[in-house]
């Protein structure tokens, strides 16, 4: 991997930083790249100068010709080949990453993704979403770039994106995490220049165990929460998190063959898992249990909106959890009134982020959403050229 400790090297791919905020030279300066579906007048920044440089700094160009992606009004977009990757605007062509909600937005006239996410991303976008299914490694060509999408490991059918054109490759992360997950296919390390990534949970504080031990975890309070005659109601995202710990606890001995109870909305998500042949534990909705039986004893998974809502009338007396890597700080707990918290993540931790970067020997990184500045000071000081790219990406929310 190249690495740089000196501004002489970051000049060849930035210009050079006004010296204070001048916005009329910022003005000048930083632009936000035109697209297709955005033909209107060249917008230009008239932000701060920190802001500026972190919105824009996908859209510098190098000294020989512009880079392969540069961040749009409507997301990040690839000139060479026309298309934009998990556009948060209706554009003609998007490359998806995977389909939670802030990285598959419905409107696009046409969506490349890896077979397994078409169901989710039909569940997502509607039955008339014009989905094309690519395989993971296949390359197929989107004007001059050659693209092709690899295991990201964050939940079914997620991927990098691979862009090359004219020998140079860039990586577009997506979510991604390093952990082994019973429930899509391993992150894959792609050798690129330039590596685009997430960083979710960019701080030394946030790292995880395995998550066979947060299942069994999990069994352990259900157990406990039975002996008390309570119904345990354990948080989780719909999408990746509730599947997995489906797998991880009904792989335990304690929980094989045990039926677990979800809130409605979690239902269509499981099942589309299943029939990828993703191996999970019976299951059946709250909303099938006779009205008034008592469901003390019983575990059951429901999205973070259901939590204090009226649907929680439905339990007698409970016990409430939250999964999630946010867990990792006690604080987040308590604030959220969570009796307990079990850290678990689809996201990686802090030396997941920092093997990544290493491993994938990108010789400049951009961070984005999540705590990019502690990363990329970390990345700097170690020698990394490494900046901060915002977008309207988020992160485990």
């Amino acid at each position: 991997m190249q690495v740089t400790d000196s501004g002489d090297a970051r000049s060849r791919f930035y210009p050079p930083a006004p010296k204070k905020c001048d916005v009329k030279r910022i003005r000048s300066v930083f632009t936000l790249a035109p697209s297709p579906s955005n033909s209107g007048p060249r917008r230009t920044l008239a932000c701060p100068l920190l802001h500026a440089v972190q919105e824009t700094l996908g859209g510098l160009a190098t000294a020989s010709r512009p880079p392969l992606i540069q961040l749009s009004p409507s997301g990040l977009y690839c000139a060479a080949g026309d298309f934009h990757i998990d556009p948060w605007r209706p554009v003609p062509r998007a490359v998806i990453t995977h389909a939670h909600s802030d990285h598959a937005r419905a409107g696009s006239a046409l969506y490349f993704a890896h077979t397994d996410s078409l169901p989710l991303l039909r569940w997502r976008l509607g039955e008339d979403a014009n989905l094309q299914p690519v395989a993971y490694g296949e390359r197929f060509r989107l004007g001059d770039a050659t693209v092709s999408l690899h295991p990201a490991g964050h939940v079914l059918g997620s991927a990098q994106v691979r862009i090359e054109q004219g020998g140079e490759v860039w990586v577009i992360s997506g979510d991604y995490k390093r952990d082994p997950d019973p429930t899509c296919t391993g992150f894959e390390v792609v050798p690129c220049d330039t590596f685009i990534t997430e960083a979710t949970f960019a701080l030394p504080v946030y790292r995880w165990r395995p998550a066979s031990e947060v299942a069994a975890d999990v069994l352990a309070w259900w157990g406990d929460c039975a002996q008390r005659g309570e119904t345990a109601v354990l948080g989780c995202y719909a999408l990746g998190k509730a599947q997995r710990l489906l797998a991880e606890i009904g792989a335990l001995d304690g929980a094989r063959g045990r039926r677990i109870l979800l809130h409605g909305a979690m239902a269509p998500a499981v099942e589309i898992y299943r029939e990828a042949g993703i191996a999970l534990p019976p299951t059946e909705t709250v909303s099938e249990q006779a009205k008034g039986k008592d469901l003390a004893g019983e575990l059951v998974l429901a999205p973070p909106s259901a939590l204090g809502t009226p649907w929680m009338r439905r339990f007698r007396q409970v016990s409430t959890g939250f999964a999630s890597g946010w867990m990792r700080l006690r604080g987040n707990r308590r604030r959220r009134g969570f009796d307990r918290g079990f850290v678990l993540s689809d996201h990686a931790d802090w030396p997941g982020l920092i093997d990544t970067v290493l491993a994938t020997g990108a010789r400049r990184v951009l961070a984005t959403h999540g705590s990019t500045d502690v990363f990329v000071r970390y990345l700097n000081e170690r020698g990394v050229e490494a900046a901060a790219l915002a977008t309207e990406l988020g992160g485990e929310n």
